[in-house]
């Protein structure tokens, strides 16, 4: 399991590579958005070296408010214009993963539409994607995109997409934490996770891990389950970066009580076998 954390794209993109790996993560969530971090301005061979002269990896990340299902054509094909300059940074820096915020402002439009519309730009992007070597992963969330079936309405037609799972988003707008139904149900082509903590409600608060209602211990008790070592940025957003710190140690400590609980239990489970 590696462990990151995102850089502020209204902050010098070089400078945040730095902290993010002074403070010990293992890679740095790149999110490529104006206005420091704008895929048509940024130095990719300086990015790169910084990348490399500290020994980070990288998990693409991208804008959330792109209009991806947008009525107007004119804009849509603007969206995937902005993703196709993002995919070909992130394939020159070596990134396996790109994001996708699955977009639902279609205003008058019904679900059919936002469906397609979506599945559209996932599949024009595709080629492209392939070309660069860089997977397209979407995320969900709260208020459309957050059960099961809702995701399965992008998964299933496209099976070459990949899930980013966000726990915290699972949290919102719903009845209870989705997290474990989306795992059951797609854990197979889980990619990344976004983790962080809220009060569930609406409000997407980005908490560090422990400050909110969402049972940090058990969603890493299930991400084990369902199979997944890769890797989980902590969306922690407050101005003190102790925050983060405690959160990524909180992090590798549940990480590792998990799977000891886990490989004892396995090798109880041997013996028993074994013995009758």
């Amino acid at each position: 399991m590696l462990i990151g954390t995102m850089n502020h794209p209204a902050k010098d993109l070089l400078s945040e590579i730095k902290w993010i790996a002074a403070m010990g993560f293992d890679f740095v969530d790149l999110t490529l958005e104006p206005p420091r971090a704008d895929a048509h301005s940024i130095n990719v061979g300086a990015v790169r070296a910084a990348l490399e002269a500290v020994n980070l990896k990288a998990v693409g990340h991208t804008a959330y408010y792109l209009p991806l299902c947008s009525p107007f054509e004119s804009l849509r094909r603007a969206a995937v214009e902005e993703l196709m300059a993002c995919l070909k940074i992130f394939g020159d820096l070596g990134v396996s993963w790109m994001n996708l915020h699955p977009d639902r402002q279609a205003p008058f439009c019904d679900r059919r539409y936002v469906i397609s519309r979506n599945i559209q730009t996932l599949r024009e992007l595709l080629p492209y994607a392939r070309e660069v070597g860089v997977g397209l992963m979407i995320e969900n969330l709260p208020e459309g995109f957050n059960t099961v079936s809702q995701l399965g309405e992008l998964l299933e037609p496209v099976p070459e997409l990949g899930l980013h799972l966000d726990i915290g988003h699972a949290n919102l707008l719903v009845e209870s934490n989705t997290t474990d139904d989306i795992l059951e149900a797609y854990g197979t082509r889980l990619q990344h996770v976004h983790l962080h903590d809220n009060k569930g409600g609406s409000s997407d608060l980005h908490l560090p891990l422990g400050s909110g209602n969402i049972d940090t211990a058990h969603y890493v008790r299930s991400l084990q389950n369902a199979g997944y070592d890769g890797t989980i940025t902590l969306e922690v957003f407050t101005p003190d970066r102790r925050h983060l710190e405690y959160s990524r140690d909180l992090l590798k400590q549940l990480w590792d009580q998990a799977a000891t609980t886990k490989s004892t239990r396995l090798t109880e489970s041997a013996l028993i076998r074994s013995a009758t």
